[in-house]
């Protein structure tokens, strides 16, 4: 009895602080912190498990990677890739808007999508300001190009990481099976999000003058500086392409560049540190501990195995069930401790079942990590878009987001289910 009541529990504070979030008339960091803090006073995490839930890995990226973006920020090469992203789309927002988001997608497959997010990110506000339009529109844009490029690879989004890791896939396999429906569902729905917001891509043509008069050189203020962070940028993408074969977590590989550049660049800790985006932090810090609690009293298990129930070891409804429940629950729960449940029980599936699981991993991966676009919570480069674009004035709503991106974000998966099926179902 005393287990139902905190399965209730957990469901009530976790729906409660969903709601408030969606409401948005509170702090969302607030409120996160506020139900984690919950879950621990209700006992229904200890503090020693409440902790654990947290992914350090995920925080220390993110963290790592704000200390690298907010170095380099002083530099001025934001501004001059800004310069050069409108001369090359000769001032056009719809070219600008479709140019940043196949850059995006691309940089997230390469890299990852948190990364990504954090470099781009202050380009669009430049490159927005310049020519005097909304930088929404191009910040959805290029959230969901993220996610969608960081489906393609290895390394792209947390949740491939995960499955990558736990299944013994190579980096050469996700590109075979999720590069050739990402790149498609990439340039269509950057396609998408231009008509979307074709009516707020209007400059005027004398801000389009006063841009590409603008010689971009002269955005550089501290060259020795640049040299300092392109070369520790460098040495951290290198350890992102080959992490796996180092044997090193991607926080890992972070942290070493975030402390080399400190090092090399002669700034005042303190002033770096003051930069970093703490409230996006400990918004994940609680969102983590809430979604431990649902996890701990068995909420997110039941979901898993009433799937595995639900389709009786038939290879094709697992697949879908698997592709579709993954998209659904990831657009409102973090895909990242999704798919940690789910891996487990998969496995065990497979070893009742003797079923070929290939399809239902890469289901798993294209559900998780495509269906983490439909909400600003759903996958950790949203979290973090919305937060920095929050920090420079401007806020994306829950509802102002979900509006635009859930419905692209379904046409995606019933794309995937259409690729799913052809590929490995026919």
């Amino acid at each position: 009895m005393e287990g139902n009541t905190q399965m209730i529990l957990s469901a009530i504070i976790f729906v409660t602080a969903y709601a408030l979030i969606i409401w948005d008339k509170l702090d969302r960091t607030v409120v996160a912190l506020a139900g984690a803090a919950l879950m621990l006073l209700l006992k229904i995490l200890s503090q020693e498990t409440a902790f654990m839930e947290i992914d350090y890995n995920t925080l220390g990226l993110l963290i790592s990677m704000m200390v690298i973006v907010m170095i380099t920020k002083r530099t001025g090469v934001f501004e001059y890739l800004a310069v050069r992203t409108v001369k090359i789309a000769q001032g056009e927002p719809v070219k600008v808007m479709i140019l940043l988001s196949i850059i995006t997608g691309v940089l997230s497959a390469l890299l990852d999508n948190v990364t990504t997010i954090l470099l781009i990110l202050p380009v669009t506000l430049s490159v927005t300001e310049d020519l005097k339009v909304p930088p929404i529109p191009f910040i959805i844009a290029e959230i969901f190009a993220s996610n969608v490029g960081g489906t393609a690879t290895l390394i792209g989004d947390p949740p491939n990481i995960m499955i990558g890791s736990a299944v013994g896939l190579s980096f050469i396999e996700f590109i075979k099976n999720l590069s050739v429906i990402a790149v498609p569902i990439l340039l269509l729905t950057s396609y998408l999000m231009v008509l979307i917001f074709r009516k707020k891509l209007v400059t005027t043509e004398e801000a389009k003058r006063k841009v590409l008069r603008m010689n971009e050189n002269e955005c550089i203020k501290d060259s020795r500086l640049l040299v300092k962070c392109l070369i520790a940028l460098g040495i951290t993408i290198l350890g992102f392409i080959f992490h796996g074969l180092l044997h090193f977590e991607s926080a890992t590989i972070a942290i070493t560049g975030a402390v080399l550049l400190l090092l090399i660049s002669g700034l005042e800790t303190e002033d770096v540190f003051h930069e970093v985006e703490w409230k996006t932090i400990f918004f994940f810090a609680g969102l983590f501990i809430m979604v431990g609690g649902i996890k701990e009293t068995g909420i997110i298990n039941l979901l898993a195995v009433s799937v595995i129930d639900l389709t009786q070891g038939d290879l094709l409804l697992t697949t879908m069930v698997v592709l579709w429940v993954a998209a659904i629950a990831s657009a409102f729960i973090d895909n990242i401790p999704f798919v940690a449940t789910m891996i487990p029980l998969i496995k065990d599936m497979g070893a009742l079942t003797g079923m070929n699981l290939t399809p239902v991993w890469w289901a798993l991966a294209l559900g998780a990590c495509l269906g983490g676009n439909g909400t600003v919570i759903g996958a950790s480069a949203n979290v973090i878009a919305t937060g920095m674009s929050e920090e420079a004035g401007y806020k994306i709503t829950f509802i102002h987001y979900f509006k635009y991106a859930f419905p692209v974000m379904i046409l995606t998966i019933v794309i995937s289910t259409g690729y799913m099926y052809v590929r490995y179902l026919m």
